[in-house]
Parts: C-alpha cells; sequence; structure tokens
C-alpha cells in the first residue's frame, strides 16, 4: 500500500515534496511553473536564456546583431536577464501565493553568475530557492546567501557534494534547503556521469542517495533537509520503500519528463505527441554535448546524424609513423599531409564516393566526412557563436584565455542555443535536440495518458499523489 506523501516546510510555507524539473531553454516556463506552485508543488523556471515578452505579450526572438562574439556574449546575457525576470513575475502571479517558486540555473551556462545575480536582484521576494548542476557552482551558496534566498545543488554522486560542501556551502549551510540527487543514467538533459562510471551500466540509486545522506550527517546536516530523487520517478508507489525510510532522511521527489505533457507545458503539440509514442529504448545517453557532459535525448534524426557523422572518423598523422603509410587524397586540401593507415583510406575513398566529400579536423587528430552543405552549416553556426556556454568544445568559445580554448572546433558537436532555441519554439522535432529522461517510453504504457490524454499540472499533481 502506497504510504503517502506529507508536505514539508520551504520557505514561509507547508508545500509538497514535488519539485519540477527545470528543463533547458524554455522547456519550463511562467505557465508550467506557475501552476506547479499552484497546485501547493515547488515551480521551477528554466533561466537558461528565457523568453521575455514584448508589450503585445509576444515572445522577443533571440536575434543577435554584433560581429564579434563577445560582443554577442554581451546581448546572450541580457536576453537571458531580462526573460529570467519576466518568468519569474509571470510565474508569481500565476502561483497567487501558493506553493513556492524556484529558478534553474546551469552553472556552465554562459555568464551564469551575472544572469543570475542580477535577476535575484530585480525580483527580491519572488524566487524561493534556486537550483544548479551541470558543472560545480562552488559560488552558488555565496550568491544565495547574498540575496537570502534558498539554494539547492543538484550532484550525482556523494563524492561531488562534499567537495562543494568542503569548498564553500559548509560557509552558508543555513541556505541550503535540498540537495538534489539526479540519476546520471536516468535524467533527462545534461547529468553528471563521471569518466569512472560506466554509461551502459547503471548502478541502483538507493546506494547512492544512502552514501549521499551518509556524507550530509557526517558534516552536520540533519536529515530534516531534504535529499531530492531527481530521474526514473514515475509512479511514487515505486519508491514507497524511500518515503518515511529513517536510512535515507527526509526525501522529495523531482518530475521532469512528466511535467512535458501537460497543458500548462509551453512545449509544442508535435513533441508532446512524439514523447507519448516513445518506447523503451528511444532515449539515448550521448556524449555530442559542445558542453562535454553526458546527457539524455530522444533518438531521433538530429542524434543520428551525429552517430553516422562520429562514425565517418578517421585518425590521422601529420607524418608518416607507425601503421600510418599512406598520403590522404580525398576530402582534404592537397597542400596538407594526413597520413593514415591503409584501411581507413579505402573508408575515405568510399565516403567521398557517398557524397561526404569534406574531411574536418577534431582536436582529437581525427577526420570526420561531411557532405558540402553540412560543412557549410556547421562553419556558419561556429562562427555563429554567442558564447552561450562559459566553455564550448564545437566553436572553442571560452568566456576565458582571449575567449578561446585554444584547441580546434569539434564538428562532432553542435550549436546547443541553436537548436534547443528551435525546438522550444517551431515544430521541428526530427532536426533538432530532443532531451527527455529514460522513463519518457512509460507515457505509451500508463493508463493516465489512454487516448492521447493531456491532462493540466493540477491534474498531474493530484495523480502522482496517489502514488501512480
Amino acid at each position: 500500500m502506497f504510504k503517502g506523501l506529507h508536505p514539508i516546510r520551504y520557505g514561509k510555507r507547508e508545500v509538497w515534496p514535488l519539485i519540477e524539473g527545470g528543463k533547458g531553454i524554455a522547456a519550463s516556463d511562467h505557465m508550467s511553473a506557475g501552476a506547479w506552485a499552484a497546485a501547493n508543488g515547488i515551480g521551477t523556471i528554466s533561466a537558461v536564456n528565457a523568453d521575455s515578452y514584448d508589450e503585445n505579450g509576444r515572445i522577443i526572438p533571440q536575434i543577435y546583431h554584433s560581429k564579434t562574439r563577445p560582443e554577442r556574449h554581451q546581448e546572450l546575457v541580457q536576453y537571458a536577464i531580462n526573460g529570467a525576470i519576466d518568468q519569474v513575475k509571470r510565474a508569481h502571479d500565476i502561483a497567487s501565493g501558493k506553493g513556492a517558486i524556484n529558478i534553474n540555473i546551469l552553472w556552465e551556462m554562459g555568464g551564469s553568475q551575472t544572469i543570475l545575480k542580477e535577476v535575484l536582484e530585480q525580483t527580491k521576494g519572488l524566487v524561493t530557492g534556486i537550483t544548479c548542476g551541470a558543472g560545480m557552482p562552488y559560488k552558488l551558496s555565496e550568491i544565495a546567501a547574498h540575496y537570502q534566498v534558498y539554494y539547492l545543488p543538484i550532484v550525482s554522486s556523494a563524492r561531488a557534494f562534499n567537495a562543494l560542501w568542503k569548498r564553500a556551502y559548509s560557509k552558508a549551510p543555513e541556505f541550503l534547503a535540498a540537495v538534489v540527487y539526479e540519476d546520471p543514467w536516468r535524467a533527462g538533459g545534461h547529468n553528471g556521469l563521471s569518466n569512472a562510471e560506466d554509461p551502459a551500466s547503471p548502478q541502483p540509486p538507493y546506494e547512492r542517495v544512502y552514501a549521499l545522506r551518509k556524507v550530509m550527517r557526517a558534516v552536520g546536516i540533519p536529515d530534516s533537509i531534504p535529499i531530492v530523487m531527481a530521474g526514473g520517478v514515475w509512479h511514487l508507489e515505486e519508491w514507497n520503500d524511500w518515503i518515511d525510510n529513517p536510512e535515507l532522511g527526509t526525501i522529495a521527489f523531482q518530475f521532469g519528463t512528466r511535467p512535458l505533457v501537460t497543458q500548462e507545458s509551453p512545449i509544442s503539440l508535435p513533441w508532446k505527441k512524439r514523447l507519448m509514442q516513445l518506447d523503451e529504448g528511444d532515449v539515448l545517453l550521448h556524449r555530442f554535448s559542445p558542453t562535454g557532459f553526458y546527457s539524455s535525448a530522444i533518438k531521433n534524426r538530429f542524434l543520428k546524424n551525429l552517430e553516422e557523422r562520429s562514425e565517418r572518423q578517421i585518425a590521422f598523422s601529420g607524418k608518416e609513423a607507425g601503421d600510418h603509410q599512406h598520403l590522404l587524397d580525398v576530402g582534404v586540401n592537397a597542400r596538407a599531409s594526413f597520413w593514415v593507415t591503409e584501411g581507413d583510406l579505402a573508408r575515405a575513398r568510399q565516403w567521398v564516393e557517398d557524397g561526404y566529400v569534406s574531411a574536418l579536423r577534431t582536436p582529437d587528430n581525427t577526420l570526420v566526412f561531411v557532405t558540402t552543405e553540412e560543412m557549410r552549416m556547421i562553419r556558419k553556426d561556429q562562427a555563429a557563436c554567442m558564447g552561450c556556454l562559459s566553455q564550448c568544445n564545437f566553436s572553442s568559445w571560452t568566456e576565458a584565455d582571449k575567449n578561446t580554448t585554444g584547441r580546434v572546433p569539434d564538428p562532432r558537436s553542435f550549436c546547443i542555443q541553436k537548436t534547443l532555441q528551435d525546438i522550444a519554439h517551431s515544430d521541428e522535432i526530427e532536426d533538432n535536440l530532443m532531451f527527455c529522461g529514460h522513463s519518457g517510453y512509460r507515457f505509451k504504457t500508463d493508463p493516465f495518458y489512454a487516448n492521447n490524454f493531456i491532462p493540466t499540472v493540477q491534474q498531474l499533481i493530484d495523480r502522482i499523489l496517489t502514488g501512480k
């Protein structure tokens, strides 16, 4: 029998221990977050280049006019500030004094600290807390304490939290509201899978969360501070043993994928329908992101093209060495010297014959073969970089060191700002990145969604509270 949930104290009121995941660019906005809070949960606005609106309520397109990357980066930062402020104010109005509104920000987002400080400065009293992951956000506690809001770091291991606590969070423990454990094998979007962990061998979350609680206890954090289980959460009855479990302490739950299919969800109807048609295994854990992190997204034409591009890849040497005894004579400038193996020379010639006539260098001394049109698009996207990340593998942008990593731009990746803006503001779902958690296939099998039923947020939370 499902035990049921108990409200928790968060901010100045009691709320359900149910948190809306803050998803990407414009995939969780004021409508979804405000409705989640109005249902007495914790709604989360994605403050990652959020949408802002003109005087008629129309979304302002994020178009860049400057000629240089640093100048475009400043445009991006201002778009992000304006958008997040607008979203917070609108969500607060929808919530009508119920629940709580959090904002979610990616630490590795370009200008993240500037954006976060400015948004909190201009929304005083409206934001209850900040969830933050995608990197090691050491400054998060300091910023939260300055603006008197809570912080909820997102981690994927006890070790990561321990490092954050020792370096920074121990200095502002009174503003730590919860620790979000995001399962790196099950959650959608970017995650914290480390190089020491096997992406093909998921580890049970219980042991990892228990390890996290032990670290929290060891540094004096009381069991009343929740650990938020995120990634793979669908029916709460499946987590019955976690609720009121003295080994784990207080547990809350975060839902990222399920709120995408609600009436208030801002994503397109084709995107919602695609989610409801997923089969198990249709979500891929991959490493194509320009952040360098692993992430999970729906297998569509966009991801298939990235997979195939990386498969059309050969290693080279700048001089004859070892097995690299053959001068590459296709796909590259005749004046350049790329020495490859005999087998790779044959493969390259076949790819060129198949239409993949251009070879592009990667930072790993390999060449990938692409069509002329692909090459033009890659070069165009790299040139249009607006510094949306603190460091980008695709364009070699960085906020430091004269705005370049010094490495060769990686054509195996993509412009994440472009594709996430496109999918958030159009019906084009096949040729854009479509983040999703690995439980997304359950839309198809869950009777709650029978006959393509799309609930309101209130209906979804009512359903979740039954254990389903």
